[in-house]
């Protein structure tokens, strides 16, 4: 396993953004946040 998170949560002030996310992520494979600029997809 390359990258690992668990329970994963974001807050900007009261706007939960992420709440609870689990993501596992094998060497080799390959994945894409997609979403309107300004959404906060590289924070």
């Amino acid at each position: 396993m390359v990258i690992e998170a668990k329970n994963l949560n974001k807050a900007y002030g009261h706007i939960h953004a992420v709440d609870g996310i689990n993501l596992s992520i094998e060497q080799g494979e390959v994945y894409g946040f997609l979403g309107p600029n300004g959404s906060g997809k590289s924070t």
